[in-house]
C-alpha cells in the first residue's frame, strides 16, 4: 500500500453538515433583519470557514461592522445546533473502518473551529480517528497548510506518507501547499465539473471509488 495514513476534509466530504449550517446562517441573518439564503448559496460559499461564509452571503453593501455582529451571532448558535441534521455521507462509516482495519491511520483536518470539530468527530467517529484538528488562533485556515503540519507532527509522519481526501478547489490547493497527494470527491459541495476546474487530478464518484483510488 502506497500511504500510511488519511488525512480527511470534514464538511461535504464525511459530514453532509450544510442544512445545519444553512439554518444557523439564516438564523444569524434574520436576527439582524437581513434576508434568507437559499442552499445553492450557502454551498457555494462553504469551504472557507466562518467568516467567509458569513460575509458572502450578507447583502451586498453590508457595513463591515454589522457583517461582525452576524459573524459573532453565527458561531455560538452553529456549535449550539451543528449536530441536528449533520450525519454521515451514506457508507463513510463503513469506509473508515475498512481503511482502519486495512491499517491505514486516520485523521480529520476541519476549517471549523476546534471545539466543534472535535464534538462532531467523537459523535459521529468514536475510535476511529488517530487526530481531529479545527482552526484555531494557532493555525491558519485552509488552504494554508498550518493544520496538515500539526497532524503531521502529532502522527510522526511525513507528507509523502499521506493522501488527503476532500470536496473542494479549497482541499486541492491544502494538499498542494502541503506537498501531499490528494483526491477530490464528487458528492460533496462542488460538483464534478468545478473539481475538474480547479485542478483535480484525482476524482472519487462512490465511497467504493475512494477506497480503491486510496489502497492501490
Amino acid at each position: 500500500m502506497k500511504y500510511e495514513a488519511v488525512l480527511l476534509d470534514m464538511d461535504g466530504t464525511v459530514l453532509d453538515t450544510v442544512q445545519d449550517i444553512q439554518d444557523s446562517l439564516n438564523a444569524s441573518l434574520r436576527e439582524f433583519g437581513l434576508p434568507e439564503v437559499d442552499t445553492a448559496k450557502t454551498k457555494a460559499n462553504l469551504g472557507n470557514a466562518s467568516r467567509y461564509l458569513i460575509s458572502h452571503c450578507v447583502p451586498e453593501g453590508t457595513p463591515p461592522e454589522l457583517t461582525e455582529k452576524v459573524l459573532e451571532f453565527y458561531l455560538p448558535y452553529y456549535d449550539a445546533h451543528s449536530h441536528i441534521k449533520t450525519s454521515p455521507y451514506e457508507g463513510i462509516s463503513e469506509l473508515l473502518e475498512k481503511l482502519k482495519n486495512s491499517g491505514l491511520r486516520l485523521a480529520i483536518i476541519s476549517n471549523k473551529p476546534m471545539s466543534t470539530v472535535a464534538e462532531l468527530a467523537e459523535e459521529f467517529f468514536p475510535g476511529k480517528l488517530e487526530c481531529a484538528v479545527g482552526q484555531s488562533e494557532q493555525l491558519r485556515r485552509k488552504p494554508e497548510p498550518d493544520m496538515v503540519f500539526k497532524v503531521l507532527e502529532d502522527m510522526g509522519l511525513r507528507a509523502e506518507q499521506c493522501v488527503y481526501v476532500g470536496d473542494s478547489e479549497v482541499d486541492i490547493k491544502t494538499a498542494g501547499n502541503a506537498g501531499m497527494d490528494c483526491v477530490s470527491v464528487s458528492w460533496g459541495f462542488r460538483t464534478r465539473e468545478q473539481l475538474v476546474e480547479a485542478g483535480a487530478s484525482r476524482i472519487a464518484d462512490s465511497v467504493n471509488e475512494l477506497y480503491n483510488i486510496i489502497t492501490e
